[in-house]
């Protein structure tokens, strides 16, 4: 049955090519951030969890003005099983600053969850508000007799800088056998919604209205295995993948993660014609800690324009135990 998912999933995708526009931030350690990508993940984990993440993609990447355009990501996420809803519920928050753009993304997820053979199926459902903010001052054009920009008439007719705001819709399948595997299927920015309307005040202008900016609907394919040694029970190992596609192209993750006593791991991954990466991460407690350093593989790195990305995360998870008491009774009868 495993093998066999795993098998639909690399089908499904494997006609897109390799190189993926990114436009949803970017995580290696993705296997520890699921509640980002799959509004059907909210709750699995039986307990309240909120994580923190901080990126730093590209580090040393810059304009050729000397101001720095690497990606910065920071993201909050909370989820938690809710009974009397049978499923649970789940938000994040996220800061996505990519080169001239600046993106405040809040979503709030639902999940609903039913026993299926020996695990759990969530199906969730998930709206997003976006506040989208882009520094066209900072734009160039390939013309190089004209380094303002201005003969590009899009640029043209907007402003120097210029925000909107987009509300849209995520759906996602999330299936998990407790110590086993997952696997889930998920896709974001359902409505692909448009924003930055031009109306050009320029005489120069050609562009008298249109959409600068679509969000692009992207889908999400995750999938792990936990494998405890016979020999050694003290070892796990966990061999994950991620698949990102808007069915123009592709971004493949491979990772394995060796875990140690439940405490300590450590592991690879690999994202295809992108970067090598190296994973560590300790348990302490209620606590989840990690770190993550990419080494630039493709020609960012080649061209000594990227240092490599560092990724940290925090994860905090508890219950809240209602507790129970005995009854009393007035009447000695019952104590009979």
């Amino acid at each position: 049955m495993r093998s066999k998912i795993f098998t639909f999933i690399l089908i499904l995708f494997a006609a897109n090519t390799i190189v993926f526009a990114q436009q949803e931030a970017q995580f290696s350690q993705y296997m520890f951030n699921t509640m980002a990508i799959n509004p059907g993940y909210a709750g699995s984990n039986g307990a309240i969890c909120l994580n923190t993440f901080a990126r730093q993609q590209w580090a040393g990447f810059k304009d050729p003005d000397g101001s720095s355009t690497a990606p910065q990501t920071f993201l909050f996420s909370i989820d938690a099983p809710i009974k009397f809803l049978h499923g649970g519920l789940g938000a994040v928050v996220s800061k996505d600053k990519a080169g001239f753009e600046d993106n405040t993304n809040f979503r709030l997820a639902y999940t609903y969850r039913v026993n299926l053979g020996r695990g759990f199926l969530g199906i969730g459902a998930e709206v997003s508000f976006l506040d989208k903010k882009i520094d066209f001052s900072k734009f160039r054009t390939g013309n190089e007799s004209d380094m303002s920009g201005n003969n590009d008439p899009v640029i043209a007719a907007g402003k120097a800088k210029g925000s909107d705001f987009f509300t849209d819709f995520a759906f996602g399948i999330y299936y998990n056998v407790p110590g086993k595997y997952y696997v889930g299927i998920s896709a974001l920015n359902l409505s692909e919604p448009t924003g930055f309307a031009w109306k050009s005040t320029s005489s120069t202008a050609t562009v008298s209205g249109g959409n600068a900016v679509q969000l692009k609907r992207t889908y999400f394919a995750t999938a792990g295995y936990e494998y405890i040694f016979p020999s050694n029970p003290s070892f796990e190992l966990d061999p994950s993948l991620l698949i990102k596609t808007d069915f123009v192209s592709a971004q493949y993750d491979v990772s394995a993660i060796l875990k140690y006593d439940n405490k300590f791991w450590g592991g690879l991954s690999y994202r295809v014609q992108d970067a090598v990466t190296v994973l560590v991460g300790m348990n302490m407690g209620s606590f989840k800690f990690g770190y993550s350093y990419d080494i630039t593989t493709s020609k960012l790195g080649g061209a000594g324009k990227s240092n490599g990305s560092h990724e940290l995360f925090l994860r905090y998870c508890f219950k809240i135990s209602i507790p129970t008491y005995p009854k009393s009774y007035k009447n000695t009868r019952y104590f009979n």
